[in-house]
């Protein structure tokens, strides 16, 4: 079914692969899930060493599961490494070699959703796109997906309570996250629409790219999940960052919070494939798009976010993941 530029692609950073089998059904093609963190380093999770943040849900993945350990992320920056993983092309040859947005595939440009789609599963993307804005030939709708919802410029993915979203080519507005009010956490919304396409397709072959936001900046987390850190670290805010982003009193604690944040929704994700009787049929990887990233709030330093390994995101030395298991 898959093509060896597939198995290419897949290979990344924190690859986690849950066993299954479908030999007790006529169809032995599994469903797949494939979860993409944004700017998670490896040692952020307690599966790879981490000892402050709480990851119960992505271990439990790597416990049950096979962590590859020495896989290479397709880019050291989002954008193409994203444009690597749908294509299979090295970023010599992939058309999103750059990571400031506004770049899109091209009508030539194969996509993976496309080949499973031929195949006979149902597609759907529901987080950041990244690879082509609303009137270019590289929209979800054009690349192979029957269903998407999120962002499409990686600089709005950016905004964790935006005044809109994409669903498939029409904007819903969230006017509570108008004028810098902070009411809707997309993350949450997102995961939601994820949740109703399983559950939408739970008898049909499907195909679930869920491309999500957490960890990167800006840094904001809700509160619910914020409790969790508050007070633990001592904590060094800064004044200004960039133009709109939340500044949080507390960042080590805002994103240790975030990366939780993500656990949880991969639990519920994972909670719904054993409610509906999935997890045998299913096929499920959790990986991260490149390394983790260096910013002024300087958490990656303080969690430890490498490992051993030099470099962040933005590095060639970071695109080898993991150089030695823990």
């Amino acid at each position: 079914m898959f093509n060896r530029d597939f198995y290419w692609a897949i290979t990344f950073s924190l690859l986690l692969l849950p066993l299954a089998t479908r030999a007790e059904v006529p169809d032995a093609r599994p469903n797949i899930v494939f979860i993409m963190a944004d700017d998670l380093g490896y040692g952020h999770l307690g599966c790879y060493g981490q000892e402050i943040i709480q990851t119960p849900n992505i271990d439990r993945l790597a416990i049950e599961g096979m962590r590859f350990t020495q896989a290479y992320a397709g880019c050291s920056v989002c954008a193409p490494s994203r444009n690597s993983l749908m294509t299979g092309q090295h970023t010599g040859h992939v058309s999103v070699r750059g990571n400031g947005g506004g770049v899109s595939l091209q009508p030539n440009d194969t996509t993976v959703a496309q080949l499973l789609k031929k195949a006979g599963y149902q597609c759907a993307l529901f987080g950041k796109w990244g690879l082509g804005e609303q009137g270019t030939p590289g929209i979800p709708q054009k690349k192979g997906f029957d269903e998407f919802y999120g962002y499409l410029h990686q600089l709005h993915a950016q905004f964790y309570y935006p005044e809109f979203l994409w669903h498939n080519q029409e904007k819903v507005y969230f006017p509570e996250n108008a004028a810098m009010k902070r009411e809707t956490y997309a993350p949450d919304l997102i995961l939601q629409q994820a949740l109703n396409f399983v559950r939408d397709n739970r008898n049909k072959l499907f195909f679930l790219y869920l491309p999500v936001t957490l960890p990167h900046h800006e840094f904001i987390a809700p509160d619910e999940t914020l409790d969790l850190y508050r007070g633990k670290f001592e904590e060094f805010p800064i004044a200004h960052w960039r133009d709109g982003y939340a500044l949080p009193t507390e960042p080590r604690a805002t994103f240790a919070a975030m990366v939780t944040h993500l656990d949880k929704e991969v639990g519920q994700l994972m909670t719904l494939l054993d409610d509906l009787e999935l997890n045998d049929h299913t096929i499920v990887f959790f990986v991260s798009d490149n390394g983790a990233a260096h910013g002024p709030l300087e958490n990656a330093e303080f969690f430890k976010a490498n490992g051993e390994l030099r470099g962040y995101k933005g590095s060639l030395y970071d695109d080898r993941t993991l150089a030695r298991p823990y």
